[in-house]
């Protein structure tokens, strides 16, 4: 297992620049499982940047996150629910910041759910930011443990398309009254 975390960080610090260098890289193939979502959230940028930033917000969107506790300005400590009641716990650190445009990271060597990705913030339209999670994560049991999960209702997949659709509510309730806000919210 510590192989394998050393694999997926050496990948995505190269993929992603170590140096926190071209934005453009995308993020770093591992032999674990990749899940890519969107979403078009109606807020520039910068508003959706600095809330997810903010890693201890991200609780609050994302049902699965019991916790994440800042320890330094590029390194954080996860608290996620896991199947069965238990939850899993790791620690990851920013490879890229561009401000209001891309976050990245990656896990910690030795973490037990070896993970790399990035959150993007690409202008879409005036006032309109496409909100883009690409994730690379290797699962507990490897795809048996995914599969086993998604039996239990924990895939990835789900839970980004849900947490996307659960930003963009959040995040566009200022400009709408209660009685507008779709609770069908399309996530690509």
């Amino acid at each position: 297992m510590a192989y394998l975390t050393k694999s997926i960080n050496q990948r995505a610090h190269e993929a992603m620049g170590k140096q926190f260098g071209a934005i453009n890289e995308p993020v770093t193939e591992v032999n674990g499982i990749r899940v890519e979502k969107s979403v078009i959230i109606n807020k520039g940028r910068k508003e959706l940047y600095r809330f997810w930033r903010n890693f201890e917000n991200l609780p609050h969107i994302m049902n699965h996150l019991e916790e994440v506790r800042v320890i330094n300005p590029v390194r954080s400590h996860w608290v996620a629910k896991a199947p069965a009641g238990t939850t899993v716990e790791w620690d990851a650190e920013i490879t890229h910041d561009h401000e209001n445009e891309l976050i990245a990271w990656s896990s910690i060597e030795g973490s037990k759910v070896p993970n790399a990705g990035t959150v993007r913030f690409l202008h879409f339209a005036e006032g309109q930011t496409e909100v883009r999670v690409s994730l690379e994560y290797d699962p507990p049991g490897g795809r048996l443990g995914d599969w086993i999960a998604g039996l239990l209702g924990e895939k990835p997949e789900q839970q980004i398309t849900e947490d996307l659709a659960r930003f963009k509510q959040i995040m566009e309730i200022e400009s709408k009254s209660a009685d507008e806000i779709d609770t069908d919210q399309e996530v690509i």
